[in-house]
């Protein structure tokens, strides 16, 4: 019975590392998308479109592991960061579709860096107390 609650442990902890890397992959596109619309390619504003609806997706994806892992005993950092992130990237999405860039750019940042400060501690410390 133990040994099959540390294996749910440990496939919960590979489907956040999942879900934590593809926010990350995800979330890194958007500057490049952003930036490419900001000097004269337009249709790059369609992909940094597109690129806001995948992040958030999956950052409400994301939350759904974290929550088991802590539910089955795991740490709950990686729940916590995974809300904010899904909390900040809901305020990302309508700061930008309200065109308040002096909002939407530095929070942008921020978001990145969260995201991938969640992705190397999970990787790295396997998500340990």
């Amino acid at each position: 019975m133990a040994e099959t609650a540390l294996t749910r442990g440990r496939t919960l902890l590979v489907v956040m590392r999942v879900f934590a890397t593809l926010h990350a992959v995800a979330i890194l596109g958007q500057p490049v998308f952003a930036g490419r619309y900001l000097i004269g390619d337009y249709g790059m504003l369609a992909l940094h479109e597109l690129g806001a609806n995948i992040v958030s997706t999956i950052a409400l994806a994301q939350l759904v592991p974290a929550a088991l892992y802590w539910w089955r005993g795991g740490v709950q950092w990686p729940f916590w960061a995974s809300l904010l992130l899904a909390g900040g990237e809901t305020a990302q999405y309508f700061a930008g579709l309200a065109g308040a860039l002096d909002l939407h750019i530095p929070l942008g940042v921020a978001l990145v860096a969260i995201a991938l400060g969640t992705l190397f501690g999970i990787w790295r410390t396997g998500a340990r107390r």
